[in-house]
């Protein structure tokens, strides 16, 4: 539960209210986390929040942050050399190492590729070991868009395809525009031999989950990351509870099998 002592290595503003920030330890460091599972990053004197990994390596840790209170905001603020305290990993990660051979199709929204991020470079590291691919990206308008320098580098390899489409453009917006769930039927993938990694607004992973499972995913090979209110991150002070189970450490990554019976579960 004590953090250790992060210093800001790197930062790069992605959008007006979101930043990447790359951590390196000072102090001792954290265990290496599995790709998608959380830490949680205190702001000194503000508090702590949970965040998802947006890139691991060695022990330098990635995050993607939106600025929507104080604390997310203070982190956003930071700058190279700054501190931040880290405590984690906590949860449930993408199992892609158990997807081997196997088609895998990633669909995020909006911030959502954030934690899908690291699937895809392990994608691309491990090439071989898996079947076609393809990631689904959507986002409310162009200027949304998350890491579009990436997009268009991971589009220009030609061994993964990469759409995106937009809620609403302007006429310069070449793209697809319209929910990314209108992409599921072009990816070219085996829906019977596919693995899926969704995330995203709760909305859109509901209706994206149905769609893969109409098309022949099986649900068991279908994973969601929930979002809930977490706090502690170690499931004692029930902020996250979600029925019998704690996003914190039951999940956040579940399968669709697993999460769409809690989802059902109507909040007080």
């Amino acid at each position: 539960m004590v953090p250790h002592m992060y210093r800001v290595l790197s930062r790069r503003q992605d959008l007006a209210d979101t930043v990447t920030l790359a951590l390196a330890p000072i102090d001792g460091q954290i265990a290496t986390p599995s790709i998608g599972q959380f830490n949680m990053l205190w702001a000194f004197g503000i508090g702590e929040a949970p965040i998802s990994l947006a890139g691991v390596d060695d022990d330098v840790v990635t995050h993607t942050i939106r600025g929507v209170g104080a604390v997310t905001n203070a982190l956003c603020a930071a700058s190279e050399g700054d501190q931040i305290g880290v405590r984690g990993p906590y949860g449930t990660g993408w199992d892609l190492d158990g997807a081997m051979g196997r088609d895998i199709l990633v669909v995020a929204g909006g911030l959502g590729l954030a934690p899908v991020r690291p699937i895809v470079t392990r994608l691309f590291a491990r090439r071989a070991d898996y079947g076609r691919a393809a990631l689904l990206m959507g986002a409310r308008d162009p200027e949304s868009l998350l890491y579009r320098d990436e997009l268009e580098a991971w589009r220009s390899r030609l061994d993964i395809e990469v759409e995106v489409t937009v809620d609403s453009a302007q006429r310069s917006w070449r793209g697809d525009v319209g929910v990314v769930t209108r992409l599921i039927d072009r990816a070219p993938v085996e829906a019977a031999n596919t693995r899926a990694f969704v995330c995203g607004p709760e909305v859109m992973m509901r209706f994206c989950a149905q769609a893969l499972v109409d098309l022949g995913v099986p649900p068991a090979e279908v994973f969601v990351s929930l979002e809930r209110n977490m706090h502690c991150a170690v499931g004692h002070c029930g902020h996250c509870q979600l029925g019998s189970s704690f996003v914190c450490k039951d999940g956040p990554v579940l399968s669709w099998a697993e999460a769409e019976p809690l989802l059902r579960i109507r909040e007080r």
